[in-house]
């Protein structure tokens, strides 16, 4: 898909259908900023914004792999009052990737979840193709195997975003976003009760 901004209308189409949603964000940056270039509707901002708005359950939304850079002191601060936990993409060094797994599954819940994936997730020898990209992400076999220790949560809708096909001429950012959406599609098509 284009920018993450495209989040925020699609998260208003699922607390139509379902109520507050917790949102599991795969990204380098957290996007949930006031404001990014003074500007309060961008990819930096949808989750503030879909917070606001009463859109989320701030009870079980979760950021991973975040590792980007913080614009103020009050960042991590805001983003927890907001109703985000964090896991970075260090802890997936330190702790493993069946304990972040594990992490994810006991935040997420039985809650409604949607999933929302920046390809900059991924470390730049993954995913060259997007216009923010941040050293020491994941690779794009851990990112697919987290998605499938997601089978039998209650997932309600997912995007992949900030794929910019022309910063990678060998298209390998192209080759995982697609890998992501086909196991994102999988997930959705096998419901909760898989």
């Amino acid at each position: 898909g284009g920018d993450h901004t495209t989040a925020l209308p699609l998260l208003r189409v699922q607390h139509a259908r379902h109520g507050p949603v917790a949102v599991l964000h795969f990204d380098a940056h957290l996007d949930t900023w006031d404001t990014y270039f003074g500007a309060p509707f961008t990819h930096g901002t949808p989750f503030r914004r879909a917070s606001e708005e009463g859109l989320l359950d701030p009870e079980h939304c979760l950021h991973v792999g975040i590792r980007g850079p913080l614009y103020s002191s009050e960042d991590l601060s805001d983003d927890s009052v907001l109703g985000f936990q964090v896991i970075g993409s260090d802890d997936y060094q330190l702790d493993g990737l069946a304990a972040v797994i594990e992490r994810m599954r006991a935040r997420l819940g039985d809650a409604p979840v949607y999933v929302s994936v920046d390809i900059d997730v991924l470390d730049p020898a993954h995913a060259p193709g997007t216009g923010t990209p941040e050293a020491g992400g994941l690779t794009s076999r851990e990112l697919l195997e987290i998605l499938r220790g997601l089978r039998d949560l209650n997932l309600v809708g997912a995007d992949v975003v900030e794929l910019a096909p022309a910063y990678d001429h060998a298209e390998i950012t192209a080759i995982a976003a697609s890998h992501v959406a086909y196991d994102l599609v999988s997930l959705l098509a096998l419901g909760k009760s898989a």
